[in-house]
C-alpha cells in the first residue's frame, strides 16, 4: 500500500535530494515549507544553497505536471505540494504558527486519505510530539542514522596465548589468520593481551589488506615535542604519520588531544619530513551559545576569534614564551614562509586541494553533505583529518548521530585508504577531565 511522507521545511533543507528518498510512495510538500524555504534562498551558507537547490528541483518536476495534482517521481512515487484550510483542534491554539500549518496539512491527508497512511518527516522533535498528540505518525528524517554508542571506535582489545605475543615481539608482525573466530577490519587497532599474565601485552594494527597484523609507529624525540600520553593517542599518531591513510577521523570528548595531535603531526609531516606542500587548518563556525552579533574590522579581524583554538595550538607547539610573544613572535612565522594556512571552511567550496596535510576541526558540526564537499576537494597527495566531540554540537540541524564526523566514521569503516580512533582520556588538566567526567 502506498504511503503519503509529508516532509517538513528541515528536511529539504538538510537534504535537497529528500524527495527521492522514499521509494514509490507519495512525497507531499506543504506550501508553507516552500515559504520558509524562500526565505534561506540568499544565505550564502550551506542552508542557503539547499535552499536554492530544493527551489531547482521542484520547479524541473512542475514542468511535467500540476505539482498540486502530482507529477511522478524516478522513484515511482508523486510529488505533491498542497496547502490546507484545515485547522490543528483549538487546543493548539497559535493557528497561524508556521509548524502549525505545515503539521495542519499532514492532519488534512490523513483525514482526506485514509486508505494511504501518513507519515510525517521531520527534523524538530517538539514537532513530532505534537503530530502524534493529533494521531499523525511521525518520524525523523535519518537515513545514516548510527546510535552514538553505536559508533566505530577504532580500537579492540583481544585476549590470546603469551606465545602469540612472544612471536609478534620476535617476528615484528603477525598473520591474522592466526587469530582464531576473529573478523578482522582494516586500519583496525588491537591491543593483544595476556589473560595469564597482565603484564604482557602489544599494542597493534591491522594492515590495510587486513592479511597482517603490525606495531603501532614510534617516533623518538616526539612530533613536535608531543608524546603519545595513552594507549589511544599512540593509536591516532599512528594513523596521522601514515601517508598511506588517507583519511584519519578522531572523536573524543575535550581535552583528549584531538586537534593538538592533528596539528602536531601535520606540522612534523609537512615541515620536517617535507611529505606534504602545506599544511591547512580549517574549521566551521559555530557559536557556542549566544551569538554576540557582527564583529567589526576586516575579514582577518573577524575570523580571529572563531580560529583563536587553533591558532592557541600551533603556539603551543612552538613553545613560545610570554616574551617571545610579546616580542611578536606567533603562528604568523610559519604562515609567512607558507607551511600553514588557517582558514574558515567557508571558503573551501569549489577548490581542489593537491598534496596538502588538511585538518578540519570541530566536524561534528557539519552535515554529512558538508562533510562530503570537503573530503572531494582533496586532490593528489592530500591527506584528510577529521577530529570533534560528538557530544558538543553548536549546529541546531545535526545531532550527535546524524553529524558528519558520524556519517564519515560509519561510511568509510573498514576502507583501506581510512583510519578511526576514538580517543577517551581527558589530558589537558585534572580539571578539565574531572569536569568533562562529571558535568
Amino acid at each position: 500500500m502506498a504511503k503519503n511522507f509529508i516532509l517538513d521545511t528541515n528536511v529539504l533543507l538538510h537534504d535537497p535530494q529528500a524527495i527521492l528518498s522514499f521509494g514509490d510512495n507519495d512525497v507531499i510538500i506543504p506550501i508553507y515549507v516552500i515559504e520558509e524555504i524562500d526565505r534561506f534562498k540568499r544565505d550564502l551558507s550551506e542552508l542557503g544553497r539547499n535552499a536554492r537547490v530544493v527551489g531547482r528541483y521542484i520547479d524541473e518536476y512542475r514542468a511535467s505536471g500540476k505539482l498540486s495534482s502530482g507529477v511522478k517521481l524516478p522513484t515511482g512515487g508523486r510529488l505533491r505540494v498542497l496547502f490546507t484550510k484545515r485547522s490543528l483542534p483549538e487546543e493548539f491554539g497559535l493557528s497561524q504558527k508556521m509548524d502549525h500549518k505545515i503539521l495542519a496539512v499532514a492532519y488534512d491527508i490523513k483525514e482526506r486519505e485514509p486508505d494511504s497512511p501518513a507519515i510525517f518527516i521531520t527534523k524538530d522533535a517538539n514537532l513530532r510530539i505534537k503530530a502524534d498528540v493529533v494521531g499523525i505518525m511521525a518520524q525523523d528524517y535519518d537515513t545514516e542514522h548510527v546510535a552514538i554508542d553505536e559508533i566505530y571506535t577504532g580500537v579492540s582489545q583481544l585476549d590470546v596465548p603469551g606465545e602469540t605475543i612472544d612471536a609478534f615481539y620476535r617476528d615484528g608482525k603477525l598473520g591474522v589468520s592466526e587469530l582464531k573466530d576473529f573478523k578482522p577490519v582494516s586500519n583496525m587497532f588491537l591491543h593483544l593481551k595476556n589473560p595469564t599474565n597482565e603484564n604482557q601485552s602489544a599494542l597493534t594494527r591491522i594492515d590495510p589488506t587486513c592479511q597482517q597484523i603490525n606495531p603501532v609507529m614510534k617516533v623518538r624525540g616526539g612530533v613536535w615535542g608531543i608524546q603519545p600520553r595513552n594507549r589511544e593517542q599512540s593509536f591516532a599518531m599512528d594513523l596521522l604519520l601514515d601517508d598511506r591513510i588517507k583519511l584519519v577521523t578522531i572523536a573524543g570528548k575535550a581535552g583528549t588531544g584531538k586537534t593538538l595531535l592533528a596539528i602536531a603531526a601535520g606540522l612534523y609531516k609537512t615541515a620536517e619530513e617535507d611529505s606534504f606542500q602545506r599544511l591547512l587548518v580549517s574549521r566551521p563556525i559555530f557559536p557556542m551559545g549566544r551569538d554576540i552579533g557582527f564583529l567589526p574590522g576586516d575579514i582577518e579581524d573577524k575570523l580571529n576569534p572563531w580560529m583563536q583554538p587553533i591558532y592557541d595550538n600551533v603556539d603551543f607547539l612552538l613553545n613560545l614564551s610570554g616574551k617571545d610573544k610579546r616580542q611578536g613572535r606567533s603562528y604568523r612565522e610559519l604562515m609567512d614562509m607558507d607551511m600553514i594556512e588557517i582558514e574558515p571552511l567557508t571558503y573551501i567550496r569549489g577548490r581542489s586541494i593537491p598534496n596538502q596535510y588538511i585538518v578540519v576541526d570541530e566536524a561534528q558540526n557539519l552535515t554529512p553533505h558538508e562533510v562530503k564537499t570537503i573530503i572531494t576537494r582533496a586532490g593528489n597527495g592530500t591527506k584528510v583529518v577529521l577530529t570533534g566531540d560528538l557530544y558538543q554540537i553548536d549546529n541546531p540541524y545535526v545531532d550527535a548521530s546524524t553529524n558528519g564526523l558520524s556519517y564519515i566514521v560509519n561510511r568509510f569503516k573498514g576502507k583501506s585508504l581510512n583510519g578511526h580512533v576514538t580517543l577517551r582520556k581527558g589530558e589537558r588538566s585534572e580539571l578539565a577531565e574531572l569536569a568533562s567526567d562529571l558535568l
